[in-house]
C-alpha cells in the first residue's frame, strides 16, 4: 500500500476540541430557545391574565379594555381603515417624521460631538449652552414647534430632533474624548494631519459609543413624533391615540401603542443587525449581544 492511500487519522486532541465546540454551540442554541420560549410564555400568560381579569370584571373593561378587543380594533383599522385614512398611511406618516428627525438629530449630534471632543476651545465656549439646553424639559418644546411650524410634519420632525440630538451628542463627545492617546500619538508620528486623525482614528474609535446611543435614540424619535401628533396633527399614530382618547375608546389607545411597540422593535432589530455587520471584528459579548 502506497503512502498516498493511507487515510489521515485525526488526533484525539483535535477530536476533543471539535466535540467541545459542538457542545458549546448546542448549549448556546438550547439557551436561546429557552429564552425565546420563556418570553413567549410570559407574554401569553400576561395577556391571558389581562383578558380573564377584564371578563371577570375584576378590572373595568371600559377603562382597561382587553386583548381581544385590542386585536379586533387593530384588525378593523387594517381592513377598513381609520377615521383619518388608511392605517398604513398613518404608520408611514409617523415613521417618516421619526426617521427624518432621527437622521437629522444623529448627524447633528455626531458632528457636533466629535467637533467638541476634538477642539477644546469649542467645548469650553459651547459647553455651558449645551448643558442649559439639555436641562430643559424637551417635551414641552412640542407646543412651541407647533406654533412655529404648524400642523404639518415639520413640527414633529423638530420634536424628534431635539430628543435624539442630546444622547447622540454626549456619546459622540465622550467617545472622541476616550480615544487611546497612544493611537493618536502614533498617527502624529507617522505624519497624519488633524483631518486624517479625526477621520481614521477618532471617528472609528467613537463608533461603538455612537451606536450605543442609536439603540435608544430611535425610540426618542418616535416619542417626539407621537407627542407632536398628539398635540396637533392631520395624520399619524399620535392622532389615532388622541382621537381614541377623545371618544373614550381604550382599545384604540392600546392598539396604537401596540403598533408603535412593533415599529420600535423592528427598528431596534435592524440597528442590532447593522451593528453586528459593522462590528464583526469584535467579540460577540462586546458588540453582538449588547
Amino acid at each position: 500500500m502506497s503512502p498516498e492511500t493511507v487515510a489521515p487519522v485525526q488526533s484525539p486532541a483535535g477530536t476533543g476540541r471539535t466535540d467541545r465546540s459542538r457542545a458549546r454551540a448546542r448549549a448556546a442554541r438550547n439557551h436561546r430557545l429557552l429564552v425565546h420560549g420563556t418570553r413567549v410564555l410570559l407574554l401569553v400568560g400576561l395577556l391571558g391574565l389581562w383578558e380573564w381579569l377584564a371578563r371577570a370584571a375584576v378590572i373595568d373593561p371600559f377603562n382597561f379594555s382587553m386583548p381581544s378587543k385590542i386585536w379586533d380594533q387593530m384588525s378593523q383599522w387594517a381592513l377598513h381603515g381609520t377615521p383619518q385614512g388608511s392605517l398604513w398611511e398613518q404608520i408611514w406618516y409617523t415613521l417618516y417624521e421619526a426617521l427624518l428627525g432621527w437622521v437629522i438629530g444623529v448627524l447633528g449630534g455626531v458632528v457636533l460631538g466629535i467637533a467638541l471632543g476634538r477642539v477644546r476651545f469649542l467645548a469650553d465656549v459651547l459647553g455651558p449652552y449645551i448643558k442649559v439646553l439639555n436641562a430643559l424639559p424637551r417635551i414641552v418644546l412640542a407646543p412651541i414647534f407647533l406654533i412655529w411650524f404648524g400642523l404639518g410634519p415639520a413640527s414633529k420632525v423638530a420634536s424628534a430632533v431635539v430628543l435624539v440630538f442630546f444622547p447622540v451628542f454626549f456619546n459622540a463627545f465622550q467617545g472622541a474624548r476616550e480615544v487611546d492617546r497612544n493611537l493618536v500619538a502614533n498617527s502624529r508620528i507617522l505624519g497624519a494631519s488633524n483631518r486624517q486623525v479625526t477621520l481614521q482614528v477618532v471617528i472609528p474609535s467613537a463608533t461603538s459609543w455612537i451606536f450605543t446611543s442609536l439603540h435608544v435614540s430611535f425610540g426618542f424619535a418616535l416619542i417626539g413624533a407621537i407627542v407632536g401628533e398628539y398635540i396637533g396633527a392631520t395624520k399619524g399614530l399620535g392622532l389615532l391615540v388622541s382621537a381614541s382618547q377623545g371618544t373614550f375608546n381604550a382599545a384604540g389607545v392600546y392598539a396604537a401603542m401596540v403598533i408603535l411597540a412593533v415599529v420600535a422593535l423592528l427598528a431596534e432589530g435592524l440597528l442590532a443587525f447593522l451593528e453586528r455587520r459593522l462590528f464583526r471584528w469584535k467579540p460577540a459579548d462586546s458588540a453582538g449581544d449588547r
